[in-house]
Parts: C-alpha cells; structure tokens; sequence
C-alpha cells in the first residue's frame, strides 16, 4: 500500500522545512509506502527555493508549481491528480496539526471501515492551544450549517486534516479555488453517501501574527459553498462521468425510487454486470448470500474492490458483458442477473443476453434496467454510451431467443420523457442542466405516486425474466 500525502504550499518559508521533517518521519502502517505530492501556490517569500532543495534531497517528495496564485483548493485538487497512493491525506504546510497522529487518521481506512476520515480539533484530543473565541464561533457555526444542509452529524467540517480512499477522492471533481474545499468535499461526500469517520486530533492554532490566513471572508464564502453544492448536484468527474452514471447517482431520490421497484424481484444470490462504483450494489447487497459486483472499466474496478474490502457477502470481479469467456465458472449460480443500463451499450446485446442467462441457475430471474423508446434515440443516449434504446416488443423478441420467459414490465419515470425530448432531441445537448436534475430529484416523491398516471410510456424499462 501507499499513502498519497498531499500538501498544497503558499509563502511558509519560516516553518515549512520544518513541517516537511514532521512529515517525512511520521509514523505509518508497517507495510505502507508513502509519497509527499507538494503543489507550491506561487510562493513569493522563498519558499518555492526550500521546497526545490527539499525535493532533490528526498526521493518521497514530487514537486509541482502553479505559475500563478490560485487558492488551497486549486492546489489540493492539482495535487489529487498527480496522486499515485492507495489512500490520500491532506496536510497543511504549517505546523497546526501533527503529522505523529496519522496511524489515527489512516486506521479506519486501512480496516476498510472507512472511506473518508476526518481529524476533529473539538474531539477530545491530547492537546489544543486555546486560541480566538469568535474564530472557533465561526468554525462551529460552519459545520452546524453543513451539518443541516448534508444531513451528517460532523464536529469539525473545516479541519485540514481529511483522509481519503484515493480512487474516491479522485473521482469527486473539486471546482472551489481557496478555502471552499472544505465545505464543497463533505457535501459531495454526504451526497455520495460514503462512510465518513471522525477520530480527535491535536491542533496547535496560529494567531494571525504568526501566519494564519484564512478569514471572515472565507467563512461568508463558505456559507455560499455550501448553499451552492446542496443545489448542484456535481458529484463525479470526467473519467467516471460516463452521461447514465451522472444521471442515476446524481439523483440519489431516483436512486432509492428505482431500488424500491427493483429489491422486490432480487434473491439471495446476485451477479450485477456493469456494476459502477458500487452505488446500486450498496443499497442492495445487504440481506444477499452472496452478490458479485461486475466491472470491466479499470477505474470502476479499483472502486469496487476498495469499497466492498471487508464486506464478506460481496465479490468483485472483472467481467466485459459483452466477452462471453468473462462469464467462465459462473455457470448455474445466481438466483438473479442484473443489468442496470448494461443491454443498451453492448454491441451484441443476443450475446450479452445468452452469457447473462448462462450464469442463472433454471429458474433464476433477469432483471434489467433499459432506455424505453427508440425514437427517442438522441444525442443524451450519445453521451450516456448508448447505442441503441428498446421498445417492449424489441426486448421481449430478444428475452425468448436467449431463453427467457418475461414475467412483468415496469414502466418507470414517465417525467423524465419532456426533458429528454427536449435536450437530446429538440436541443441536441450532452447533458440535462444539473438544477433541473435537481429539482427533478427533490420531486421524486411526487412523481412516484403519479407516474402511472401521465399519458405517455416510461423512460426506461423494467423486464423482469425467468430462464425456462
């Protein structure tokens, strides 16, 4: 294993060599190599020089300099890419916090409990200096309102000290510039619904004589952070941006509505091909004997592998639905197959159907999710990497070839057609506008109740499927 530390810099010429030996010499898990990844803001007072002798001098260091200022956050988030390890932790380039406390901060990560951790300054920790009321004030008040607008129950949303599942904080695009990373990271957390944990850390405060440089301004700035991502919903980046995976995670309403439609026809034993991140298989592998998650994009992969680490009733493997070798010794094993979006973005969906078919034991069920209309076909299936959309006739010829006796079909999200009409085929567009994707998911409840009552055919297709 290998811990990413990530260390944005700007003008700490008096302590930063300093904090870098701290750094260097804190204690880590055993068989955990760990890389320093330091980003230099444009430092003006000489710290760019240190850092430069620092770097020829330990191999663990990589450098890297924005040529010109832009802010903490824009340097963590240069950082993130440039990130090599298993786990990522951030780490000022002053002295507040002490590097000797990360087997603390890395131990619910390495356990696979976690994947976030948080370093809490109001847990009870060893030592903390007593500093400003009115800045612990602000502080507290902060995560009081990201608290209410995320629904987590956090102590210390603005602490430096965060710790992350690399392919996770990868995957998180980070768009503030200065000090609105903290707030922006924990709402796209809660909104991922990752397993966050704090543990107490010690922190030694700086005055603003000292070097501090955070301000009032940046807690008024925050407030609007917050607001802005409890609106948009911005959850992923571009290499796990695929359109259909934008669409269902971005709108974890839609989500928990598809799931209650779905979890009816599932059983003990379950294969999901084209399993993602895990976002579908987390909400449904609880209560499964045993549920294998199925990937083959490399990235998505390494997420699942990481997320389910200790979770004894899920195995991740790698399959392409459309390489039937893939399928090999799963043959007759499953009570259930799904396929969430799977059919449509396969080139041989015949094929892909037989290979599905093949692991189900006689008598076990297909569930697939497929895009409903194919005259609806337009530039947001495009996107989305569908190459064709089916009609319930179309699928119920493809289920009987392969096998299959189609036992009910559910129409679902009838409002979801005007939008998709509108930007994929009127508009021509990429992508839905994500406040209307919002809206849209905060009405959910309402359109669940209603759905079978507008005039028109679903979005997308339910077939659920019984091998004869």
């Amino acid at each position: 294993m290998k811990l990413s530390i990530l260390m944005p810099v700007y003008n700490e010429r008096t302590v930063v060599e300093r904090c870098i030996s701290q750094v260097l010499a804190a204690p880590v898990p055993e068989d955990m190599a760990r890389e320093i990844v330091m980003v230099d803001d444009c430092s003006t007072d000489g710290t760019f020089a240190i850092l430069q002798r620092l770097a020829a001098a330990h191999p663990e260091i990589r450098l890297y300099r924005h040529e010109v200022n832009q802010g903490k956050a824009a340097a963590v988030r240069t950082a993130i890419g440039y990130a090599e390890g298993d786990f990522c932790l951030i780490q000022d380039a002053d002295l507040e916090y002490d590097p000797a406390e990360y087997p603390r901060l890395l131990r619910p990560l390495v356990s696979g409990h976690a994947d976030a951790v948080f370093g809490s300054r109001y847990l009870v920790g060893e030592q903390t200096r007593v500093l400003l009321f009115w800045h612990s004030v602000i502080n507290k008040t902060l995560t009081l309102v990201s608290n209410m607008f995320c629904n987590l129950n956090l102590t210390d949303m603005e602490t430096c000290y965060k710790a992350f599942r690399t392919d996770l904080l990868k995957s998180i695009p980070i768009r503030s510039d200065r000090f609105g990373f903290e707030p922006e990271i924990v709402m796209k957390c809660a909104k991922r619904k990752l397993r966050v944990y704090e543990v107490p850390i010690s922190y030694h405060g700086r005055t603003y004589e000292e070097g501090k440089k955070i301000g009032w301004k940046d807690g008024v700035k925050a407030m609007g952070v917050i607001l802005h991502f409890w609106l948009i919903d911005d959850l992923y980046s571009e290499p796990y941006g695929r359109g259909s995976l934008n669409t269902l995670t971005g709108t974890p309403q839609y989500i928990s509505w598809l799931i209650r439609v779905l979890r009816p026809h599932i059983g003990d034993t379950v294969l999901e091909v084209g399993a993602g991140i895990g976002n579908i298989a987390a909400r449904m592998m609880s209560r499964r004997v045993l549920y294998v998650a199925a990937e083959k994009d490399p990235l998505h992969l390494h997420a699942l592998t990481n997320r389910f680490l200790r979770t004894p009733n899920v195995t991740v493997r790698r399959i392409d639905p459309s390489v039937d070798a893939d399928f090999d010794g799963l043959d007759e094993s499953f009570d259930t197959a799904l396929a969430l979006n799977v059919l449509a973005d396969t080139p041989d969906p015949d094929a892909t159907l037989a290979s599905l078919v093949r692991s189900l034991k006689p008598g076990g069920a297909l569930v697939a999710l497929v895009p409903q209309g194919e005259r609806r076909f337009g530039t947001l299936d495009r996107f989305a990497g569908h190459l064709r959309r089916f009609d319930a006739a179309t699928f119920q010829a493809l289920a009987e070839r392969a096998g299959l006796q189609v036992e009910r079909t559910i129409e679902i999200n009838r409002i979801g057609v005007p939008a998709w009409r509108l930007y994929g085929k009127a508009l021509g567009r990429t992508s839905i506008n994500k406040l209307v994707l919002k809206l849209f998911d905060k009405s959910v409840w309402l359109w669940r109740h209603v759905d079978k009552l507008l005039p028109w055919s679903g979005l997308s297709l339910i077939v659920v499927a019984r091998k004869k």
